[in-house]
């Protein structure tokens, strides 16, 4: 239409001037005027509005999180404590168990017979006990007559004492024979789920042999490393065993995620802070306890030690205010006169997914700009 309407103002410029001798100045006039009648306007510059934010200090709460393994508290490795054939498996992999249950048993018959050959080598021991007995007796009177003499009273003597220590030792023979009569019902040392049965019925088995092992896992250590550093922030040099058990009282629950993002329900407590520092990887191993009264957790499963530190006054940003470039990172800065410049920072995920800490760049009382600082140009002008 634009094009059509200066066409026409053309050929009105021309018969105007050929018939009515308009000034320069009207024709112009005129075709502003028909300009404006058709609706275009000229640019006019504006100012886009902007979310902002103002600098300030405060507490927050950081999620430190550390890769865990966990282990049952009471975790026991079951083997035999005699040599025999394996002549019964009591329990499957995965059972929950009790106290004092039965778990393997083992060929007790030769077990058995060293019992009873150990019970009738002490009624033998007992019989030359008694007759001991009766000959020292005898000569003490005899002795007290003066009818034998001082050597014979002291032979029967020692005789007697032989007697006695024959007995003692097959009294020994005769309850270590029961002990590994016993050895041979393997029971649970403690309550809890049994692990992997690698053995099976018939297989011969010794001390060396591991049947299984049984977790107690009515509390789970979650173990994981950390670096010396971290421990270091913790734990204050010089602390005595005392004031360490303090400080891990004062300290915040822990939480358990398992590796797929599920968080476990109840709370654990830190409760080892030191160990042996790894040469190697320069971190020491820590342990979080954790109640598992229904039975979630096992040995060996993975996941992550969620610990909140507090961090005082500190500077928290939106992530979004953030603009990352390669290896930098850089916040827009309103400036007095309501432009922005670029302000390159250091920042750290503070693990919530919105905000991150600002550690250089920024001071407090600087305004920045937060939602759409993707769209912002150096200089622009922002309304907020």
């Amino acid at each position: 239409m634009v094009t059509v309407f200066l066409g026409l103002i053309i050929l009105l410029k021309s018969y105007i001037m050929k018939k009515l001798h308009f000034s320069k100045w009207a024709l112009m006039l005129f075709a502003a005027a028909g300009l404006g009648s058709c609706g275009l306007d000229m640019p006019k510059e504006t100012n886009t509005s902007f979310e902002t934010l103002t600098i300030e200090k405060q507490d927050i709460t950081v999620p430190v999180k550390f890769s865990a393994r966990m282990i049952g508290k009471t975790d026991v490795t079951v083997t035999p404590q005699v040599s025999g054939q394996l002549m019964q498996i009591c329990v499957m992999e995965g059972d929950r168990v009790n106290k004092g249950q039965t778990l393997f048993v083992i060929d007790s018959r030769n077990a058995q017979l060293e019992l009873e050959a150990a019970q009738a080598n002490l009624e033998a021991a007992l019989a030359n006990e008694s007759s001991a007995k009766l000959e020292y007796e005898s000569n003490k009177n005899l002795f007290e007559s003066k009818i034998v003499s001082r050597y014979m009273l002291d032979n029967s003597a020692n005789s007697y004492k032989r007697a006695q220590a024959s007995v003692a030792q097959a009294r020994a023979s005769v309850n270590r024979a029961k002990v590994n009569l016993g050895f041979c019902t393997i029971t649970a040392p403690v309550a809890g789920i049994i692990g992997e049965i690698p053995v099976r019925s018939g297989d011969q088995v010794s001390p060396m042999t591991q049947l299984t092992i049984l977790s107690g896992n009515n509390e789970m250590n979650a173990e994981f490393s950390v670096t010396e550093s971290v421990v270091e922030t913790m734990v204050q040099e010089g602390m005595t065993k005392g004031d360490k058990e303090k400080y891990m009282e004062q300290l915040p629950d822990v939480s358990f995620v398992m590796k797929n993002g599920t968080e476990y329900p109840h709370k654990g407590r830190i409760t080892s802070l030191t160990g042996v520092v790894n040469t190697t990887t320069g971190s020491l191993v820590c342990k979080a306890t954790f109640p598992n009264p229904d039975g979630h957790l096992y040995s060996g499963i993975q996941g992550t030690v969620v610990i909140p530190m507090t961090e005082e006054a500190v500077m928290v940003v939106p992530q979004v205010a953030v603009v990352k470039l390669q290896d930098r990172q850089q916040v827009y800065k309103v400036q007095p006169d309501s432009t922005v410049v670029a302000v390159e920072v250091k920042t750290e995920d503070i693990g919530n997914g919105q905000d991150c800490m600002v550690l250089s760049g920024l001071s407090v009382g600087d305004r920045i700009v937060t939602v759409g600082a993707n769209n912002v140009v150096e200089g622009q002008k922002v309304l907020f």
